[in-house]
């Protein structure tokens, strides 16, 4: 089983989530669709960024990397997101 490390772009404000789940295009559509009390008053929400992992394990650790980042998300990623 694939997990996967994501970051999503509120078109709304420009903010960023960083989450970790075993079915990507199910939370994607979750966050969109308002189910998601983090999010919910951010969408429109596309998705900028994702990572595999072979174990939850992983995925835990990185988000919570990359939560603990400080600063411009993008730049500490080296990320080009689309605006």
């Amino acid at each position: 089983m694939q997990f996967f490390v994501y970051i999503l772009k509120s078109v709304k404000d420009d903010k960023f989530y960083i989450g970790q789940t075993n079915n990507l295009t199910d939370r994607f559509l979750r966050h969109n669709n308002g189910c998601v009390t983090a999010t919910k008053n951010r969408r429109p929400l596309v998705l900028a960024y994702s990572e595999n992992y072979n174990t939850r394990a992983e995925a835990m650790r990185r988000e919570k990397y990359l939560k603990s980042l400080k600063g411009d998300i993008e730049k500490k990623l080296n990320i080009k997101f689309n605006e």
